[in-house]
């Protein structure tokens, strides 16, 4: 697995061991970053079930600040640890090891963040979990991004609190949901 653009264009993510996580494929990434490409400038992004940590490696590679990465796995996290060393991301990184919605029921390191990504496994119900703890006060700016990937047969909810659906895309058996934060109103 290779960066797709950016500064670190063309440089190797490792991934963990085969059947350990699901990395989402390159034409996936390539699609949903060309949609939130005009947010990545210095964004503070968080990568939720980090896996191989490709999704904020990437962000970071197309120019968001810094990003913050949650691992349950403590060897996948390694993983993310080794990718961040070797492409010198260390200091714009933070890992996070534990249960993606257990760090989500508190304050996290780095927020509020203005793109979040959500890759947990495949009909896991973890989605919607983590879509409902990322809505609550304090985790997204005002302007948020949330970019949600699940298999295609799973069905994503139109609106969770202040996140509304603004764009679904279906690649096969893997879809990708786009949520933005929208003001709550007064009454």
């Amino acid at each position: 697995m290779r960066v797709i653009a950016g500064r670190l264009r063309g440089s190797a993510i490792r991934a963990p061991a085969a059947g350990a996580v699901r990395p989402t494929y390159d034409r996936v990434r390539e699609s949903l970053f060309s949609i939130i490409e005009p947010f990545l400038g210095e964004a503070a992004v968080l990568d939720l079930f980090a896996g191989s940590g490709s999704l904020g490696i990437e962000s970071l590679s197309r120019g968001s600040n810094r990003a913050t990465f949650v691992e349950i796995d403590r060897g996948i996290l390694g993983v993310v640890r080794e990718n961040v060393e070797r492409l010198g991301l260390v200091e714009q990184c933070r890992l996070i090891k534990g249960d993606a919605l257990a760090v989500l029921r508190r304050a996290v390191p780095g927020g509020p963040f203005d793109i979040a990504f959500v890759d947990p496994p495949y009909s896991s119900g973890l989605a919607v979990g983590a879509l409902e703890l990322l809505a609550a006060e304090g985790h997204l700016a005002d302007e948020a991004i949330v970019v949600v990937e699940h298999a295609s047969a799973d069905t994503m909810p139109e609106a969770v609190g202040r996140l509304g659906l603004i764009r679904s895309k279906r690649y096969g058996s893997t879809a990708v949901d786009f949520y933005e934060t929208r003001a709550m109103s007064a009454g």
